[in-house]
């Protein structure tokens, strides 16, 4: 097992390499550069300004500058936000992110499970379509729609909760229930089809033949092996869901990341699409990585098909 988590680090370092190298390269193909598009401002305090950010050096140095400052946790200084880090506007805007993030795969994930067991269990039932038109919703319906309806039938109509905004738990009731549906809708789709798979299976007889109630059959069972292919997309999901809070964070005024990351874009701002970039790149691949390795111990058989022991 050891080998096998040493081979998927080396991957992992390798990948999140690869995209720092991507990035900083395409990033540097944009025309123009951070102090082209400010007014009023002299041409030699902006050689000045270049001068300071090593951005009048060939590329290759600029690259060698920046993949030495990463290596070292330092992602660098803003070139619009002035006197602020890229660290520091993360660690101040990346908490209400993740606290959006993390109570939308909760939601996502306990109800996506709930109802592709129920529905797996009651198949043609009443409970099996609800989960099948929550399911068609979540996954054809995009989250920034859902958002819009749900400010408008709850927060607007019925002002149970605020319409933007953050503060309390009711300011992030709303915005999680919108970024849940996609996962809620994927993970309900494939518990259901993997449980109705488990179902037929010869030893779910064999169970019922020995007298196993019928909880200790679905909970010993048929969770444990159906919840294995759901297990797989879980990471993705996850580090889906706490990185794509763009739209959501805008829609719900909620101060996140996602508001630095997409204006960073728009004002060139070197260091800082690179630094969040990395930011959000770190957690896919780091997520990827765990989850790899939880499936790992889950079932032996793909570490040791493989090569890991």
């Amino acid at each position: 097992m050891l080998n096998y988590a040493i081979k998927r680090m080396v991957y992992m370092l390798i990948t999140l390499w690869v995209i720092v190298t991507l990035t900083f390269f395409l990033m540097h193909m944009i025309p123009g550069d951070p102090f082209l598009n400010e007014k009023r401002v002299p041409e030699q305090i902006r050689q000045n300004m270049l001068a300071k950010y090593h951005l009048d050096k060939p590329l290759i140095v600029q690259y060698g500058y920046y993949l030495d400052n990463v290596l070292h946790g330092n992602l660098g200084i803003s070139l619009k936000y002035l006197n602020r880090t890229v660290n520091q506007v993360i660690a101040d805007s990346f908490p209400a992110s993740l606290q959006l993030g993390l109570q939308s795969i909760i939601l996502g994930v306990v109800f996506g499970l709930f109802f592709g067991i129920v529905a797996s269990l009651n198949r043609g039932g009443p409970m099996d379509f609800i989960s099948m038109i929550l399911a068609v919703i979540g996954i054809s319906v995009p989250n920034f729609i859902i958002a819009t309806l749900l400010q408008v039938i709850f927060a607007s109509q019925l002002k149970w909760f605020p319409v933007s905004g953050w503060g309390g738990f009711q300011y992030t009731v709303l915005p999680s229930i919108a970024l849940s549906f996609a996962s809620l809708a994927i993970i309900s789709r494939m518990m259901r089809t993997s449980m109705l798979d488990v179902i037929g299976q010869d030893y779910i007889k064999t169970a019922k033949a020995k007298g196993l109630s019928r909880m200790q059959i679905i909970w010993k069972h048929m969770i444990r092996n159906a919840i294995m292919p759901v297990v797989t997309v879980l990471g993705p999901l996850i580090a889906g869901i706490v990185t794509g809070t763009f739209v959501i964070e805008g829609i719900f005024g909620i101060p996140g990341l996602g508001k630095f990351f997409v204006q960073s874009i728009y004002d060139a701002d070197y260091t800082m699409i690179l630094g969040t970039t990395i930011f959000y790149s770190s957690i896919l691949v780091v997520m990827m990585f765990i989850v790899d390795i939880a499936y790992g111990f889950i079932d032996p058989r793909i570490r040791l098909a493989k090569g890991g022991k």
